[in-house]
């Protein structure tokens, strides 16, 4: 059942190393099974300007920020004041990936850079630092991506009048393993314009 007054505005979804915008193919990797890093820096090249951080980040980090650069492409988000937009985001295997890299770095010197990303809500910091944004956000773990709870989270922050736009959904990395399925929801149709739905947000994702 779809709820009035939200949408689902634009999707962005990448997965094996290819980049889905609104149910259309955007980009694959030139390299099959090219090393993840080389992939999430081939998104950069190809869907963002110059931001030097992108390149100190965690590789959970980069994803979730580069899956929000092509979900946000010709979708400005400068009408809103920066706490009328969230994040709403989840994964299975927390910051893992980037914490087994820091352990490592104990047995001599502890690496600082990476103890940054030893969170997995940092990669909503980065995305916030990014485009400005201020309002409420909250990064969950679980097993499985549960989309009508992620979703129907973001929705309630829109209904409760707590923000206007949201941005949410899945950013999983472990090792190779990787994928990120984002979504922004908004109270004003705009781009895809479809009405929001736990249903219509699951078969996007698929």
């Amino acid at each position: 059942m779809s709820q009035q007054g939200i949408y689902i505005n634009a999707t962005c979804i990448i997965r094996h190393q290819s980049v889905d915008k609104n149910r259309q193919p955007v980009y694959a990797h030139e390299v099959p099974q090219a090393d993840l890093q080389d992939f999430l820096r081939g998104l950069y090249d190809r869907f963002s300007g110059q931001y030097p951080k992108f390149h100190k980040m965690d590789l959970l980090s980069k994803l979730g920020w580069a899956a929000t650069e092509i979900l946000l492409q010709d979708m400005p988000m400068d009408q809103y004041a920066p706490e009328d937009t969230g994040v709403i985001l989840a994964n299975a295997s927390s910051s893992l990936d980037t914490d087994e890299k820091y352990f490592d770095t104990v047995q001599e010197i502890a690496s600082p850079a990476l103890f940054v990303y030893t969170l997995p809500n940092i990669v909503i910091g980065e995305i916030s630092i990014r485009h400005k944004f201020k309002g409420e956000n909250a990064f969950f773990v679980a097993e499985q991506f549960d989309i009508p709870f992620v979703t129907g989270y973001a929705a309630q922050l829109l209904e409760s009048g707590a923000v206007k736009a949201v941005v949410c959904g899945w950013v999983e990395q472990y090792h190779a393993s990787h994928e990120a399925a984002f979504y922004l929801m908004e109270t004003a149709p705009r781009g895809m314009a479809l009405p929001f739905s736990a249903e219509t947000a699951e078969k996007l994702y698929r």
